[in-house]
């Protein structure tokens, strides 16, 4: 019997050697509150909550095939997997499907998000592109790998996904700056961008001809949600409110009023945060907060320890990213941002994007267990 449970014992060490387990551990109490949370906001669907807890167990299984993955394999394998990744966001403006533009390829039995993938095989190739050369990189280096983040971002905007567009968009800036790139290009672009901005907010021409009509709406909601309380501005009212109600400990699991009688639309998918601050109250939310806080650190934590140029900017890069999707989307409810349609990662419903953080989560693993190696 000994024999055996050492044998069995050996083999699990041998199974999980490359994975991560206090962001491990972090990530399980994440996906915990969220299945919990989406059972309230789903009114008790059993179903609603059997099917994302089968997406995360897809997710894990992922995460761990990819943290068996040497990041020298992962790096020599960049180019196609960004070269592949690219073909679903050509094919999707074609065959694709959404109710604002196209943005999921119906495969019968799941929907698809194309965009997805870039939030892994970007970061991947920005890494490696910068990686080539000496850092921090040089004007040649800095271009290319412009190039390589425009591209897909261009493409996601002609879906038009303007949320998923600047995700992308963030993950290959990230790399660019964790690899020691200059303050001025960042001043400047953001002075290009601020003016473009500028430009398509007031300019009539650019409004009307660059605009759809529900990306009109959203920009005239964030500057004053007040303007149409009943139709485009209904969501971030009904958001505030719930977040307000919730006070310091919540009205209590499966108790909240706005989600359960409708008022706050999308309740458990984009705007399921709403949902825990309202049940759970500002302890909540200080909780799911401080683990989202904990999963960044450790990738930071794992990208400062890595040896490879590649590893490090492509663990800092994930870890980053996954800020910005918690800042957007808690910016988006709370009405400090425009409603851009970005789900809170591991709470709201939703495969494609599950799946592709743990993905990406198990990528950071394996730089992890390789820097281990290597000790």
């Amino acid at each position: 019997m000994n024999t055996i449970l050492r044998w069995l014992f050996d083999l699990f060490a041998r199974l999980t050697r490359t994975l991560d387990w206090p962001l491990l551990a972090a990530l399980l109490a994440l996906m915990g509150i969220g299945l919990a949370v989406l059972h309230s906001a789903g009114s008790s669907n059993l179903a609603l909550v059997q099917s994302q807890g089968a997406r995360y167990v897809v997710g894990l299984g992922v995460m761990w095939l990819l943290s068996r993955v040497p990041p020298a394999a992962l790096r020599r394998a960049t180019p196609v997997v960004y070269a592949v990744s690219l073909l679903p966001l050509l094919a999707v403006l074609f065959i694709g499907t959404g109710r604002s533009g196209a943005h999921w390829i119906n495969l019968g039995v799941f929907y698809f998000q194309p965009a997805e993938l870039m939030k892994l095989s970007l970061p991947m190739m920005a890494a490696w592109t910068l990686a080539q050369a000496p850092l921090p990189p040089r004007a040649g280096s800095v271009l290319l790998a412009v190039a390589v983040i425009a591209l897909p971002t261009g493409l996601i905007l002609l879906q038009p996904d303007f949320g998923s567009a600047m995700l992308v968009l963030a993950s290959g800036v990230f790399a660019l700056y964790l690899a020691g790139l200059s303050w001025w290009w960042f001043i400047a672009a953001g002075a290009g961008a601020g003016t473009a901005a500028g430009f398509a907010l007031f300019a009539p021409i650019s409004w009307f001809s660059f605009l759809r009509p529900y990306q009109q709406d959203r920009i005239l909601t964030f500057r004053d949600p007040q303007n149409d309380p009943l139709g485009a501005g209904w969501n971030i009212i009904q958001s505030k409110i719930a977040i307000g109600s919730g006070g310091f400990d919540g009205r209590g699991w499966g108790k909240g009023t706005q989600s359960h009688l409708n008022y706050v639309p999308e309740h458990t998918t984009d705007f399921i945060f709403t949902v825990l601050a309202e049940e759970f109250g500002w302890l909540g939310v200080a909780v799911v907060l401080l683990l989202y806080a904990f999963v960044i650190g450790r990738c930071l934590w794992i990208a400062a320890e890595a040896r490879d140029p590649y590893a490090r900017l492509l663990a800092g890069s994930l870890g980053l990213a996954l800020f910005v999707y918690v800042i957007v989307n808690g910016g988006m409810i709370s009405g400090l941002l425009p409603v851009v349609g970005v789900p809170m990662p591991l709470l709201s419903f939703g495969g494609t994007a599950a799946v592709s953080l743990l993905a990406g989560l198990g990528v950071v693993m394996a730089i992890g267990a390789n820097r281990q190696a290597k000790r």
